[in-house]
């Protein structure tokens, strides 16, 4: 690609829209990552007890269901991330190449 179609990218509003709705998602996952697994941290330096707490008559305790819990929200914020890359962000930058091919044709 030439840097006259690189500047023909950055000036779309296609890509202005891909660039902000993907970094809106990123930021937004990003936060929800960071405070619930600083929350946990925090949870350990400063009550800890909480997290001792046995679930039943065997070894589980809450923090082990938290732990668990989180790695589960995790993978599931990155599913939701890579449906939106696949379905909207990958629209978006079909449609940002062909319009940007069309013009240099």
């Amino acid at each position: 690609m030439s840097s006259e179609m690189y500047a023909r990218i950055r000036e779309n509003p296609k890509f202005k829209e891909l660039v902000s709705k993907r970094e809106r998602l990123a930021w937004t996952l990003t936060g929800i990552v960071l405070v619930l697994f600083f929350g946990l941290f925090m949870t350990v330096a400063f009550s800890p007890s909480i997290l001792a707490i046995k679930l039943g008559s065997g070894f589980v305790t809450t923090g082990l269901v938290i732990g668990l819990a989180q790695f589960i929200f995790f993978w599931i914020l990155t599913a939701v991330y890579v449906r939106r890359a696949n379905s909207e962000f990958d629209k978006l930058t079909e449609e940002l190449l062909r319009e940007s091919l069309k013009v240099k044709k």
